[in-house]
């Protein structure tokens, strides 16, 4: 039994993609159109502790960095590292990240007299946030660079995927293409939408709404290893119904949230509580689903007001 308590959105994502099968699908999907390129009998987990400091002021913690999955694999007879990178927030310094990962791994493996070649490596970017990402996918587009220099600054590109944008149809594996499905489905609120008869992975239904903050929706969720997508959504869109209904219900769930923020922030000033008290069904959906990406009153009113 999933403890969702102890999870956040990026756990729940790295415990997904540490299924071999899962990750291969969703890789293959995202960089090869559906071709069979990476197949998960072949992956090993690679280590992939890493130092790195972007931001001296940060903690000692903070500057201690892990991409979330690295595998190691071969395409074509070639030894190849892959990593899915989750963001459940846009980040203006992925495209630095994203570098720093990549140089220092390079910077290890130079030290490895047992390699003839550098190992290459991919990274994606797995974006689950709500809104759309609109910061740079490429080194270039930071600077203003005068026309003499382009041909010398180095350029550095990533590759990011919006999870509300994948073509689920490229993805092979049944279990992996629901769970993308699920995710998109709970941010567009159509707990309808899948209309197949079909049967999803029950953990993985809870990985999507942890990943999209719609636990306090998935109360009454079947029992068993698997799950009935069309019952599940349906219990999830009765929950919004009754809420939609119910004032009473309405109420709970500024009291629920009222209570989540003061778990995550500590207190909550009275300017907040009125905010919460004044705000609608909707603004409250979507600060329930973002509940994991508060990290102060600020990020709270942004979201209601």
């Amino acid at each position: 039994m999933i403890l969702t308590n102890n999870l956040t959105s990026d756990s729940a994502c790295r415990t997904f993609f540490s299924n071999d099968i899962y990750f291969a699908s969703f890789s293959n999907a995202i960089l090869f159109d559906g071709k069979q390129v990476i197949h998960p009998e072949r992956l090993v987990r690679y280590e992939n502790d890493m130092s790195l400091i972007i931001d001296d002021t940060k903690s000692a913690e903070d500057k201690k960095r892990r991409r979330d999955i690295v595998v190691k694999t071969d395409v074509d007879g070639v030894c190849c590292l892959f990593s899915i990178e989750h963001q459940s927030t846009i980040d203006k310094n992925m495209v630095i990240r994203c570098g720093n990962y990549e140089m220092l791994e390079y910077l290890k493996q130079l030290k490895n007299k047992k390699l003839k070649r550098l190992v290459p490596q991919v990274i994606i970017v797995f974006y689950t946030g709500d809104k759309k990402w609109n910061t740079p996918l490429e080194l270039n587009d930071y600077f203003d660079i005068p026309e003499e220099l382009k041909e010398y600054v180095n350029d550095w590109k990533i590759k990011v995927v919006d999870v509300k944008e994948i073509d689920t149809s490229k993805i092979k594996d049944e279990q992996t293409r629901y769970f993308i499905e699920a995710i998109q489905e709970m941010y567009k609120g159509n707990y309808e939408g899948l209309h197949r008869r079909i049967k999803m992975n029950r953990d993985n239904f809870i990985y999507a709404a942890i990943i999209t903050g719609s636990l306090d929706l998935i109360r009454d969720l079947p029992e068993g290893d698997e799950i009935d997508m069309c019952e599940g959504m349906e219990r999830m869109a009765e929950g919004f119904r009754n809420e939609g209904r119910s004032e009473g219900k309405l109420e709970e769930k500024r009291s629920t949230l009222k209570e989540q923020l003061e778990i995550k922030l500590g207190t909550i000033s009275n300017n907040l509580e009125l905010q919460l008290t004044n705000a609608t069904l909707e603004k409250l959906n979507i600060l329930t689903r973002n509940i994991f990406n508060i990290t102060n009153e600020e990020d709270v009113l942004k979201i209601i007001n």
